[in-house]
């Protein structure tokens, strides 16, 4: 893990389109602003980690779609 030490209104860069700028620092918290592609979702570790958990249940979920209003279900 590479470590930083930042002051507000500081920032770094990753890769050539992504930047974290330090905000503010009140007590310990810090606000911290990101600038990225609008196609690369930024998430929060917290949500990031439910959005994988609901694709892979999602995943896990029946095939059966019948319940879906316009579905039309063919019977092979």
């Amino acid at each position: 893990m590479l470590v930083l030490t930042r002051k507000a209104k500081e920032s770094i860069t990753i890769g050539s389109n992504v930047q974290v700028i330090v905000l503010e620092i009140r007590g310990a918290q810090v606000r911290l602003g990101v600038r990225a592609p609008k196609e690369m979702p930024v998430n929060r570790t917290e949500i990031y980690e439910l959005i994988l958990e609901e694709n892979i249940n999602a995943s896990n979920a029946p095939p059966d779609l019948g319940y879906l209003p316009g579905f039309k279900k063919t019977v092979k």
